[in-house]
């Protein structure tokens, strides 16, 4: 797991360690959203009465986040929840309502057409669930694109579009059509495209959802490890928490517009906020979720009611996940100690915190 900025101190707008800043975004379709938002705002109505009364859809709902540099940030919830509208706003694909929105710290709402079509272009990339390759061109070409309206020679695009075609695995296939790929390589070309741009953001909304199981996980797989060296800020739109949890550094749960709650995936599995999100979380196995760091107690503590750990014990890394842990459990009853990324040792874990941290909270209702 890459170590990156606690939730914490992703917080407040302004930080310069973060990539994507939004405030109180709010997006109301209709010809009244000024006045359904007013509404909302005074009198606290529900996106039922703005229906009723302003024939209006409330899109996103005063959501307020921040994204680190470097961070895969994950947005999950239903269909309607308000995940790919709002992931829309952060290229300006869609216009808000209310609220601010600054990208590597610009205010890209401020940004007349022509800046903004140029920051598109060279800082932000999208990656799309329909693949949305243009069919007349070659898979090269529809790779290169970004870099063609840049104006960027002929030479180098071809470069820049080969490498990107050996990153997602499909080298030798650049002068195939979009027709004679299967739907995963399409899915592949596509994310090539983004990432020939060199973007330091990604926006990639429900990239993998089109695609069949197996294929799906080859896909997940393989961005994993491309994250893994590329470090762009990305925001994963996803309505598969199983596909956020093995994504995403943090994860967001949407509902009704609304952001109701945003951590690392070991803290929504283990805490979810409120019954909705722990219906969420019910059906998804903790042992490969909950991190060595969530369960261990530090070791001032652990020492406090166990005595020193012997200096034989094994050792993990704080980001090994329960299942390893449980293994080592099985064949020796004596406590772990838990490393951080330095080797140095923060906290121990006994067979009673393993068992503690299966069982607990899988009664949530």
């Amino acid at each position: 797991m890459r170590s990156i900025p606690t939730a914490s101190a992703a917080t407040g707008l302004g930080r310069t360690d973060s990539a994507i800043e939004i405030e109180g975004v709010w997006k109301i379709f209709g010809a009244r959203a000024g006045e359904a938002l007013d509404a909302v705002q005074a009198e606290g109505i529900s996106k039922a009465q703005v229906l009723e009364r302003f024939d209006c859809v409330v899109g996103v709902a005063d959501v307020t986040l921040s994204v680190p540099r470097g961070e895969i940030f994950c947005v999950m919830g239903l269909s309607g929840s308000g995940k790919s509208t709002l992931v829309r706003h952060i290229n300006r694909l869609l216009e808000p309502t209310a609220g601010r929105i600054l990208v590597n710290g610009e205010d890209i709402l401020s940004m007349q057409d022509q800046a903004l079509r140029r920051y598109r272009n060279e800082h932000i990339s999208m990656v799309f669930q329909n693949f949305a390759l243009m069919p007349h061109r070659s898979v090269l070409d529809n790779i290169s694109l970004p870099l063609e309206i840049r104006g960027a020679s002929k030479n180098e695009r071809t470069e820049v579009a080969q490498r990107a075609l050996q990153m997602v695995e499909l080298g030798g296939w650049g002068h195939k059509f979009a027709h004679e790929l299967s739907g995963g390589m399409q899915q592949r070309v596509g994310l090539a495209r983004a990432l020939a741009a060199d973007p330091e953001i990604l926006l990639m909304d429900e990239p993998f959802s089109a695609l069949d199981p197996l294929i799906r996980r080859q896909l997940q797989d393989e961005f994993i490890k491309l994250a893994g060296v590329m470090e762009k800020t990305t925001v994963f739109i996803t309505h598969d928490l199983d596909e956020a949890v093995r994504i995403g550094d943090r994860i967001a749960i949407m509902r009704d517009g609304r952001v109701v709650q945003i951590g690392r995936p070991e803290e929504i599995v283990m805490h979810p906020e409120d019954d909705y999100v722990a219906d969420f979380v019910a059906g998804i196995s903790r042992l490969k979720v909950v991190r060595a760091h969530a369960v261990m107690k530090p070791l001032d503590a652990h020492e406090a009611e166990h005595g020193p750990v012997p200096g034989d014990a094994r050792r993990f890394r704080h980001d090994e996940n329960l299942s390893v842990l449980i293994e080592a459990a099985i064949e020796d009853e004596a406590p772990v100690v838990v490393v951080d990324g330095n080797g140095q040792d923060i906290g121990a874990i006994t067979r009673a915190d393993l068992l503690r941290a299966v069982v607990e909270g899988t009664e949530t209702s």
